[in-house]
């Protein structure tokens, strides 16, 4: 799965040691740990989600302890929406809806400098609303169909 780059895709430009130092930076965690435990379950949320093309372009953009974080989740059957996914993680991991969204915001800022803008695109085109702003981007209006 990981042998043959896909076209387009970003070059790895950062270890997995190197992703937690930028996202404790980004968070202002104050240990190492409690960056690692955003970023794992930030990813196996996000891996909840994400199915295809992308979740395996993502995978591959990611180092090995990231992508595996990632893909080890199953893609769930119900498509949540930004904030649905935000309350998710709180659940998941016990914890506000307003630490989940801080650890969000701190990871995925991070996996977006590690991700070709065409890969981004494809991502927030497959998920639902409200994901663009997890990602630190514009949420644009999808056109709608006309009636």
């Amino acid at each position: 799965m990981y042998d043959q780059p896909r076209p387009h895709q970003a070059q790895l430009t950062m270890t997995f040691e190197q992703i937690l130092e930028h996202v404790r930076h980004e968070g202002a965690y104050p240990t190492r740990e409690r960056a690692e435990e955003a970023v794992r379950s930030v990813l196996a949320a996000l891996g909840r989600q994400l199915v295809g093309d992308e979740r395996v372009d993502l995978a591959q953009a990611l180092p090995v302890e990231a992508a595996l974080a990632l893909t080890a989740q199953i893609p769930a059957t119900e498509r949540l929406t930004g904030w649905d996914f935000i309350k998710d993680m709180a659940a998941r991991a016990g914890t506000s809806p307003a630490v989940a969204r801080w650890d969000t915001g701190a990871v995925l800022a991070v996996v977006t400098r590690l991700t070709d803008p065409g890969l981004l695109t494809r991502i927030l085109h497959q998920l639902p609303t409200g994901y663009a702003l997890l990602f630190g981007q514009a949420e644009l209006r999808r056109p709608q169909p006309a009636a």
